[in-house]
Parts: structure tokens; sequence; C-alpha cells
């Protein structure tokens, strides 16, 4: 049974609002032409696969911090985002609308490029597990004899596709054919200045950024900052003070969770292994956590939920 303040969502309408799509994590809505409604549930996945279980308050944390980046990144790159208050939205009653409370971002309408625009500033995740077996990144070459999440002498873009599972990773030079010379170079260059503006900030507060992903978006014409940025969901972050290099990082991201499901002995393929109460909580208490060093406060909740 899921706790009450697990938020699982994919209702086929909000009230007048049509269900448009639903992904690992975020369902969008149809508000009107221009506009969709992102609803951030509290689903959790790794190695993409979505769990069965979810992580209390999860969205709401996930919300609190897009929109945060969202607004203090307008200046190295325009976004998608409108609104994150649910009364902007038409026609819900009250118990909706505190469901919803705090998961909500009103965005304009934008078509994603077919990449994920992933930035690795150290060796990490299947970015450590490449270098091992060729000694680069992927086409990109890399200095020999690094350790496990090693800095690298500069941040990396590395993209990859999009697929349902296992994504696969792209060059530059395929990325570039994928979506166009233009695109390319605009959303590289606003992906590694991201990356440097985020790390430089998350440092301030005690955090390491060693990876990333972007989604981009094109909005009559204009290359839009799009789906999330700089969260536990898309990011590998590790408290600087207990950086190691040659060996896994602690983390506040859902590194704990995918460390596991490893050691579960799961081979990645759905169905997904049941969750443990106690690490339901670990990955529930690191996204918090790293929310209230992000955004300075912990994210917006009902009454009733806050005062769990």
């Amino acid at each position: 049974m899921h706790d009450a303040s697990v938020y699982l969502g994919r209702e086929p309408r909000l009230g007048p609002l049509q269900l448009l799509s639903s992904g690992k994590v975020r369902d969008q809505y149809v508000l009107d032409d221009q506009h969709v409604v992102f609803v951030t549930s509290d689903r959790v996945s790794a190695f993409d696969v979505v769990m069965n279980e979810g992580i209390p308050h999860k969205g709401r944390v996930l919300t609190s911090i897009a929109a945060w980046w969202f607004e203090h990144t307008r200046d190295v790159i325009e976004n998608h985002l409108v609104s994150t208050s649910v009364d902007d939205l038409p026609k819900l009653d009250a118990r909706a609308k505190d469901k919803l409370r705090g998961r909500v971002m009103i965005v304009r309408r934008a078509v994603p490029t077919s990449v994920e625009w992933v930035v690795r500033g150290y060796l990490a995740g299947s970015g450590w597990k490449e270098y091992q077996r060729s000694g680069r990144l992927w086409d990109q070459a890399v200095p020999a004899g690094l350790q496990e999440s090693a800095a690298l002498p500069r941040p990396l873009l590395t993209p990859t596709t999009k697929e349902q599972h296992h994504d696969l990773p792209l060059s530059l030079e395929q990325t570039r054919e994928r979506v166009g010379a233009e695109v390319f170079e605009r959303a590289q260059t606003a992906a590694l200045e991201l990356f440097r503006r985020g790390g430089e900030l998350l440092e301030s507060r005690g955090i390491l950024l060693a990876d990333t992903k972007f989604e981009f978006g094109l909005c009559n014409g204009a290359l839009l900052l799009i789906d999330e940025a700089l969260t536990p969901d898309s990011s590998r972050f590790w408290p600087s003070d207990g950086y190691r290099p040659g060996r896994t990082q602690p983390s506040f991201d859902k590194q704990v969770l995918r460390n596991w499901l490893e050691q579960s002995g799961w081979n990645k393929e759905p169905p997904p292994p049941t969750l443990s109460p106690a690490i339901i909580a670990e990955v529930g208490a690191r996204y918090l956590e790293i929310c209230e060093r992000i955004t300075g406060t912990r994210p917006d909740m009902p009454a009733a939920a806050s005062a769990r």
C-alpha cells in the first residue's frame, strides 16, 4: 500500500484538462493551443525503469528545484516556464488543487529536440564504465590514468538518444546531423554554460555537480530550456566535503537507489523489485535536503502533508 502522501498520477483528465502524454515522472496536460501543464508525480525511475513505489513529495521537490533554476538561468537561455501556481489552472476544485499544489508547471508549448544533452564534469556512472572500457568518453579523448570520480580537465558534452529503455550514446557529429548545425551550436553553448553556472552555484552550497542532462525545445524558432534543470532526477550531486577520487561518491541524488538496486541482483529490466521502506525513506530525505540546499526552503506542500 502506498503512503497517502505519494502521488503517482496518470489521470486521463484533470478537471477539464486532457492528458497529453505520460513520461517516467511527469504527466503533460493540454491547457490551450500555446500552453501545456506539467504535473510532476512522486514516481521514481532508475536505469530507465519506473519503480512501482513512489517517493513521498518527490514531485514537489523536483518542481521547486526546477522552477528555482529556471528563474536563475534566464540570462543564459530563455525557458518554457510561465507559472507554478495551481490557482492559474481553470475549473479545478479545492481537493484537486490541494493534491496538485507544488507539483504544477504551466509551460509554453515547444517541440523537443530528439537528443538528451548530457554534460559531464567528473568520471561517474556510464561515463566511468565507458572510460574503463575504451579510455575515452565515446568519441572524445580523455587523459589516461584517471580514477573513478576524477574531475575531467573540462566539462564535456556527451549527448544521447531518447529511448524508452536505455538511451544510446551519440557522437557530437551524429548529434549535429540529428538536430541540425544551428540548433546544435546553440544547444551545446547553452548546455555547457548552464553546467558551468550550476556547478559554481552548487559548489558554494557544498555540492559538486558531477553530471547532468538538459533538454531543449523549439518554440516559434526560439531555442528554450525545457522539462527540468539541475534536479536530483537529472543530475548527479555529491557533497563536496566527502569527495574522494578513486571510489563511488556519497550522493544527494537517486544514486543511493541505483546502488540499492545494483546490490539487489535485479537485471535492470521490467518488472523492478519492490523497494523497501528504508530505501524509500532514505531517498526521500536526500531529495528534501538537496532542495533546501539549493533553494533555501522546503517545497510548497499542503499544510497536512508538510506537518508530517
